[in-house]
């Protein structure tokens, strides 16, 4: 058994379904503070021992995530005007944004890097890297790490 500690972020159709009913077990006992282990793992069609086994394994990502510094990957058209689009998203969800690097394009295509922090005041951080990803120009978004 691993008990190194590392973690990854994955993308949730990566995930065993498994893992998303212990998850969405969670969120239930979390939501209705009568419901029992035995009433969700029902709920969700998953054992009580698979509950236990992974309960403390797995955490959404935008749990936990405030007073953190998530640092991002960008593959961005060199357009007039996106990197203003992109950093006006990040203040619509009352995020700081601590460093920006932009690489020289490269056939039309530029690479950005931003490390963000994450304040209590601030949104949904999977909500805003949806919104980032949506947008016309946004070819990548790879999350790097998490501090």
């Amino acid at each position: 058994m691993d008990k190194s500690g590392k973690y990854y972020i994955v993308k949730e159709r990566a995930l065993p379904e498994v893992l998303l009913k212990v998850v969405e077990a969670k969120r239930l006992i979390d939501s209705e503070k009568a419901m029992t282990v035995q009433e969700a793992t029902d709920a969700t069609g998953i054992s009580r021992s698979s509950f236990y086994k992974y309960k403390d394994d797995i955490i959404p990502f935008h749990e936990n995530v405030h007073g953190r510094t998530i640092t991002l990957s960008i593959q961005l058209d060199d357009e007039p005007g996106l990197l203003s689009g992109i950093l006006g998203k990040i203040a619509d969800y009352h995020a700081n944004i601590l460093t920006i690097h932009q690489a020289i394009p490269i056939n039309g295509v530029a690479s950005l890097t931003l490390s963000i922090d994450i304040l209590p005041t601030t949104g949904d951080f999977s909500a805003l890297v949806e919104r980032l990803n949506a947008m016309k120009g946004i070819h990548d978004i790879k999350i790097l790490g998490r501090e």
